[in-house]
């Protein structure tokens, strides 16, 4: 561990100089970790939230949902630790290796559970049963369980065990590949994108080992025609099961004998595609962690296919069996390109109770090419085909009847793919358990609110409020801001690496039986869908509520909106795990033990980063201003020691070391400063003092309430560039944190403001927070309160209105200063807010 001597010897030592430029960039890159580590802190606390409720509920639990929530939370502290360390120059090893034991005891508490190893790279699918899960992965298990039922007509093939895909990355050692690039992935777009070039470039270039391309034509030979056709799907191990990685993983179909090992090859880059990386780290499954199983089937040259619920997916209290499907092959229906045919099925006598066409104008149809490649090509559809039903009356009650028999037989209700070949006969390709969340706001909730859009299909129920973004581009999933209502025009996968950020997902065309749809509902996601001319009705930045319980879209915020519960409990065997995640022992940070090596849990991991981080960013900015100018002095009247770090286009110029307000060229911190400068605020002048809250302080500080180690550092500083502003204003024992971005692009526009601490007493204290949080409430902002804390944001709007709003921030700043000496009766919180907002500073 480098001793803080040697910390300060290396960081001013004149003999490494280092440019300006290069300054910046160690700034920027500091600050994207902070940014980092405060996203993955409130993952964090979301995780173990919801373990907690686990823990405390009666309702019975799988206990895959519990392991995957102590997953996800250890994988955010883990973020959280690298971010720390990479803010800090690696001077927090300590805590490295204090999580490093914490996650041994995890991972033994769940290694406890057992485990099972393949034997063999391939085993028939008419070997397979569903207890093999763990050997050929969720899909081939169930449909190897499939084939021992009688009658159920299930295509011949076989199961490509976990064995296979092990051997296949030791072999060309790839597995020490995943470790590193997925041990330092970005939880965002860019970063998945990234991580997921490498590896997939990497295995795609990999040759198959000579035992194992053996082993795939022997099974070949044993379970399959010459001259087959087949489709090569995934089947990872937890696939179709709790998580149903609906659409994450590919298929290749349309493969001859002698391209099964470039299929196999495609299937297990799949498993590392930017899509399935963000899927595994929403669901709390390590990215790295992929015990990838593939199955082999014939394929069927489909004349309709689609997808069967032996319950309705989403009105729980319909007892139908709903039957999608469409001309062709199942893509169609599966990634959403069309609106499928919907048939509700009784389900005792099996008469098709409602039947609704779909918008077909084409199908998914395989083309075979001259040289004998087959590939798939959307073909257009007949007039009559457009205009009729994919299924006869007789053939929707086959389907039925099947979704129903399997249902019976795992005893849960179940989800089936389907598939009807030239000559009329039913196929099945799959069944896995089915995702069930419904709930909507009721007549009352809604009253006088707008209705802007009514009988929409419901793909997830639930309900959703917030502010509207029409998404053109994913690459615009990476600027998603909390609350965001998505608007698109066909399903999008996609959409699960921002899932945290999206309150509701509206799509013009769509089939609430593909794998988006299940997606929405796996992670509760109220989902609305085939809503003709959406984009019109619903207009970009508006702020609406989703009742995705009645298929309606109103103008506005229902303040009744309920709550989305997923109380559960965690099931006995892994009552053990809990312990190393929720219980607190690091209290006081003023404390000797408030230290890496009294970390017993991951909570305790959690306070200690997020803490120590404020702490380092405030110290690295002034090592930074102080050893290589990278910070400019602000020479005003602003009762701060302010400096200026440009990270591009915010100042006049950047190696000035004195500015003036007049050098300021960023539009964000020209308005928060303009605020602060504002003569009505009087900031120069000796601040009113209550004589009570002057004495709470002074007891406070006499009887070692505080003490200098919880004062804040001298200086605040601005991080800025030209649309770009973060300030940090430190005085005595409070801090504010503004952070805003100012551009052209209403989408991107927002302005996050936390604001915490203060002298007084708690009484005082909170009465100061309740006062701002008025004031900010009355200015648009969204308030979050709790004590001496807040949090505001304010969301999509224009340039010259963020600027408006900024600019009463900063007269915000000035005048709250001290405030909570003024605070004497419960009165003077309306009393002062009042008086903000009339303009009449105090």
């Amino acid at each position: 561990m480098v001793s803080m001597v040697d910390f300060f010897t290396q960081l001013f030592s004149p003999k490494k100089k280092v440019s300006h430029e290069e300054t910046l960039v160690r700034i920027r890159r500091r600050y994207v970790a902070f940014k980092g580590l405060l996203q993955a802190n409130a993952k964090m606390a979301d995780a173990m939230a919801r373990l907690n409720a686990m823990a405390h509920s009666s309702a019975p639990c799988d206990d895959d949902a519990v392991q995957s929530v102590a997953i996800e939370a250890y994988m955010n502290a883990q973020y959280m630790v690298r971010s720390l360390n990479s803010i800090a120059s690696g001077r927090y090893e300590e805590l490295s290796k204090a999580l490093s034991t914490i996650g041994r005891r995890i991972e033994q508490e769940l290694l406890d559970r057992g485990s099972v190893e393949a034997e063999e790279f391939t085993l028939p699918l008419s070997e397979v049963s569903l207890d093999m899960s763990p050997v050929v992965g969720g899909k081939s298990a169930h449909l190897g369980d499939m084939c021992s039922m009688s009658g159920l007509p299930v295509p011949q093939g076989f199961a490509i065990t976990t064995k296979a895909t092990c051997v296949f990355l030791e072999e060309n050692r790839l597995a020490a590949l995943l470790v590193s690039v997925i041990g330092s992935i970005e939880p965002t777009e860019e970063g998945y994108a990234h991580a997921a070039r490498r590896i997939q470039e990497a295995i795609k270039a990999a040759p198959l080992p000579a035992e194992l391309e053996q082993a795939l034509a022997e099974a070949w030979q044993r379970c399959l025609p010459d001259d087959a056709l087949i489709a090569v799907r995934s089947s990872a191990v937890g696939e179709d099961g709790v998580l149903s990685f609906a659409g994450v993983y590919d298929s290749v179909i349309g493969v001859r004998k002698n391209m099964l090992g470039t299929a196999f090859k495609t299937v297990l880059a799949s498993a590392y595609s930017p899509r399935a990386l963000a899927y595994r780290m929403q669901n709390g499954v390590p990215p790295a962690a992929v015990a990838m199983g593939m199955c082999c089937q014939q394929l069927i040259d489909a004349a309709a296919a689609g997808v069967a619920y032996s319950r309705h997916p989403v009105d729980l209290r319909s007892t139908a069996v709903m039957v999608n499907g469409a001309w062709g092959l199942g893509e169609t229906v599966a990634d959403g390109t069309i609106t499928p045919d919907i048939w509700l099925v009784a389900r005792d006598a099996l008469n098709v109770l409602e039947a609704r066409m779909g918008e077909k104008h084409s199908a998914a149809r395989l083309v075979r090419e001259e040289q004998g490649a087959v590939h798939t090509a959307l073909c257009p559809l007949s007039e009559k085909e457009s205009t009729s039903l994919c299924l006869a009356p007789e053939q929707v009650a086959d389907i039925a009847r099947a979704a129903l028999a399997l249902e019976d037989y795992y005893h849960a209700p179940q989800d089936i793919e389907w598939a009807l070949d030239a000559a009329g006969q039913l196929w099945l390709l799959q069944s896995r358990p089915m995702t069930l969340h419904g709930g909507g706001l009721g007549a009352g909730a809604v009253e006088g609110l707008e209705l802007l859009i009514e009988g929409a299909d419901i793909a997830s129920g639930g309900v959703g409020s917030g502010t509207v973004v029409h998404l053109n581009d994913s690459h615009a999933l990476a600027h998603l801001l909390p609350d965001s209502v998505l608007v698109l025009d066909h399903p999008d996968t996609r959409i699960i690496s921002a899932v945290e950020n999206i309150a509701a997902v509206l799509v013009r065309v769509g089939s609430p039986t593909g794998h988006m749809a299940s997606l929405c509902r796996e992670f509760h996601l109220p989902t609305l869908m085939n809503i003709p001319n959406l984009h019109e009705k619903i207009a970009k930045g508006a702020l609406v509520t989703v009742d995705a319980g009645s298929g309606c879209v109103y103008a506005g915020l229902s303040e009744n909106s309920p709550k989305q519960e997923k109380a559960q409990s965690v099931p006995a065997c892994l009552r053990n795990i809990v312990e190393y995640i929720l219980p607190l022992h690091l209290i006081d940070p003023a404390s000797p033990t408030f230290a890496p090596k009294h970390c017993l849990s991951l909570h305790d991991i959690m306070r200690f980063a997020h803490e120590r981080s404020y702490r380092e960013m405030f110290r690295f900015s002034d090592a930074a201003a102080e050893a290589y100018s990278a910070a400019s002095e602000l020479r005003c009247s602003v009762p701060f020691d302010l400096h200026v770090i440009d990270l591009g286009g915010g100042l006049a110029n950047p190696e000035q070391k004195i500015i003036a307000p007049e050098d300021i060229t960023s539009k964000p911190f020209q308005a928060l400063l303009g605020g602060m400068l504002n003569p009505a605020v009087r900031h120069a002048a000796p601040r009113p003092v209550n004589l009570g809250g002057f004495i709470s302080v002074m007891q406070r500080s006499v009887s070692g309430g505080h003490t200098d180690k919880e004062r804040f550092g001298a200086r605040s500083y601005a991080i800025i560039s030209d649309r770009y502003c973060n300030f940090s204003s430190r005085v005595g024992y409070h801090y504010a944190v503004t952070d805003c971005w100012c551009g052209q692009n209403i989408h991107k526009n927002y302005i996050t403001f936390h604001f915490a601490g203060g002298a007084a007493d708690d009484v005082r204290r909170e009465r100061r927070t309740r006062c701002i949080g008025k004031i900010l409430d009355s200015l648009g902002f969204t308030v979050t309160q709790g004590g001496d804390r807040l949090n505001a944001r304010l969301t999509k709007r224009e340039r010259e209105e963020i600027c408006q709003s900024l600019d009463q921030l900063g007269r915000l700043l000035i005048v709250s200063r001290q405030m909570d000496m003024l605070m004497s009766n419960e009165s003077m919180v309306d009393e002062l807010a009042g008086k903000f907002m009339r303009g009449e500073y105090f």
